[in-house]
């Protein structure tokens, strides 16, 4: 492996690992006797926001929406919503196992959670993840969770329609989305739960990966793209993310390193994507949640930024909790849901209406 790959593969990291890793069995926590069961529907919201992207990107998306025991006798009680993020490679499906959805929000109620929603959007693309940004070449994810999602469930679902009342959480990318999200659109969360978040500082590529770079190069459709290796197809994502280019088809894209030289331009536009270079301009916005948690494994290599993401809302006073657990990337995430993260948005969401 040549020295640019190998810093490409660094680079990359941020999104966990090879797309193997994605697909593992993870741990699931004990069933807790006397469980009640959840309901599981599967939908379609039409994505605005994702309208006319340059990808084809379906803008009708799938989403799993998981509701509590009690939704379909209290006919007239609303529920707070969680809208829990997937991550790089893939959707809400996989998601729902990684995290052994239904029995661990069966267990989390069991155990005293108090009741809510839980929203599983999809948001894999062409190059199989959205890094939940704005982009003309992907479309606008990031409008689609604040946005599209949201006006969806509050209308088609009873659910407490206030700010107070909605969690955003994620792993990995979804931890990247949640946390770039969540400074963004205050006015719509309440809480936010932030697990293994990838991609939070500013990145280099060095310029000296010709190969890498052709390999890139010589994709021109989606069907070239699902050919790639994992990391390869992650660099994809990200500059269709950050990088987009609407004069530059096939991909509408511009990568960060060309013919072997780094893109300087596109390099800034990459860095000016990551939460730990723009967390400062939003802090005002961070000030207005109730809750905030960050998770990450002793043997995650995301391990490290976490941890500053951490110190930058301590050095601003900002009330939040961080935890370092016994474990990898991925394989505590259904104890982490079940034990961890439903009961954070137990204590932390308003549900009743009008609390704030």
């Amino acid at each position: 492996m040549s020295d640019a790959v190998r810093i490409l593969a660094l680079l990359l990291s941020a999104w966990t690992a090879p797309a193997a890793w994605a697909q593992l069995q993870t741990d699931a926590p004990p069933v807790v006797p006397g469980a009640k069961p959840v309901m599981v529907e599967s939908i379609k919201v039409h994505a605005q926001a994702l309208e006319g992207n340059l990808e084809g990107n379906s803008v009708e998306r799938d989403v799993l929406v998981f509701l509590p025991p009690s939704y379909k006798k209290e006919t007239s009680r609303r529920y707070p919503v969680v809208y829990a993020l997937h991550g790089y490679s893939i959707g809400a499906q996989q998601w729902s196992r990684e995290i052994h959805a239904p029995q661990t929000l069966e267990g989390a109620f069991a155990r005293g959670a108090n009741e809510m929603i839980v929203v599983l959007p999809d948001s894999k693309t062409v190059h199989n993840g959205s890094m939940y940004s704005s982009s003309m070449t992907t479309g606008d994810f990031e409008g689609f969770i604040a946005r599209d999602v949201v006006a969806y469930i509050d209308a088609h679902y009873r659910t407490i329609p206030e700010r107070s009342s909605r969690g955003l959480a994620g792993h990995s990318m979804g931890g990247y989305g949640t946390t770039r999200i969540g400074m963004k659109h205050a006015e719509v969360f309440g809480s936010l739960y932030i697990m293994s978040p990838c991609c939070l500082s500013p990145r280099a590529v060095r310029g000296d990966g010709a190969e890498f770079d052709k390999l890139l190069e010589s994709v021109k459709t989606s069907a070239d793209s699902a050919k790639l290796p994992f990391f390869a197809r992650a660099q994809l994502a990200a500059a269709a993310a950050w990088s987009p280019n609407p004069k530059n088809p096939p991909l509408f894209l511009d990568l960060p390193n060309s013919g072997g030289d780094a893109q300087a331009d596109v390099l800034a536009k990459w860095a000016a994507n990551a939460p730990l270079a723009f967390v400062h301009q939003y802090i005002g916005n961070i000030r207005r949640y109730h809750g905030i948690a960050l998770d990450v494994g002793d043997q995650d290599r995301l391990r490290a930024d976490t941890a500053k993401l951490h110190d930058v809302l301590n050095a601003y006073g900002i009330q939040n909790t961080f935890e370092v657990y016994a474990g990898d990337h991925t394989n505590k995430l259904g104890e982490r849901f079940q034990n961890h993260v439903l009961p954070f948005f137990s204590a932390n969401l308003c549900f009743k209406a009008g609390c704030r």
